[in-house]
């Protein structure tokens, strides 16, 4: 199992005062599944993806990945397992603007001491992979919205993570150019990757193959996507 979360528990406090955001979650996410979790504002979905992503602590419960009690980690043991298993989507991309394509999808690799030709060669291996060999010496406000994002992706590839968390990959994006991005993450997900889509949009989780609904800290609903098999980008008619 690559994610194993345990009675998962996640309070924010304000002096004396405690305020509950998660309450006891259980959750499994298998290696290669394309999952998505829901919610509207307050249920919690948005402290469970900083927590799925290391970029925050559970109050109490356990959350193991690969096997590995992140919930026991250090700040330092925690940035670690984050850089190595994590790749991270953002709505609003994440890039420096002064920095160029090949620049952005360096970054990490920088910070992981990766030799200069190897990093050069990665991130440009990943910029390929999104469609954007094209665009490496182009800066983001040289670029549109969907080729930022896929600027973005490539980022979160580059470190080959054993998991890609979007967060709401597609609203800053025209209708057009989010099922474009959208299909990518079908095309990734095809190839092996594990996929964690945090959004408050249905359509947008159709797309999914798994939907995890949130409300009030608890899994309301955790069900296989029935309305996948009317996906246009499904498998059977991407074999066809």
């Amino acid at each position: 199992m690559l994610i194993e979360i345990k009675e998962l528990r996640k309070s924010y406090f304000m002096g004396d005062y405690e305020v509950p955001v998660i309450h006891g979650i259980n959750l499994s996410i298998k290696k290669n599944e394309y999952v998505a979790i829901m919610g509207p504002s307050g249920s919690g979905k948005s402290t469970l993806m900083n927590i799925l992503g290391c970029l925050d602590t559970a109050t109490s419960g356990n959350y193991f990945l690969n096997k590995i009690d992140v919930s026991t980690l250090d700040d330092d043991a925690l940035s670690l397992t984050r850089n190595r298993e994590i790749g991270f989507i953002f709505q609003n991309f994440n890039l420096l603007p002064r920095l160029n394509s090949i620049q952005n999808v360096e970054l990490p690799l920088i910070y992981a001491g990766v030799t200069s030709n190897d990093r050069r060669e990665r991130a440009l291996q990943a910029l390929e992979r999104v469609g954007l060999s094209d665009r490496v010496t182009h800066k983001p406000t040289e670029l549109s919205g969907g080729q930022r994002q896929r600027v973005a992706i490539a980022l979160a590839l580059v470190t080959k993570p054993g998991i890609l968390l979007a967060d709401e990959p597609t609203g800053a994006l025209d209708s057009k150019t989010g099922l474009e991005i959208l299909a990518l993450f079908d095309e990734l997900h095809a190839e092996g990757n594990t996929i964690i889509l945090i959004t408050h949009e249905q359509e947008i989780a159709n797309y999914a193959h798994r939907n995890i609904y949130l409300k009030d800290g608890m899994i309301h609903s955790d069900q296989p996507n029935l309305s996948r098999s009317l996906n246009p980008l499904n498998e059977t008619d991407r074999n066809q």
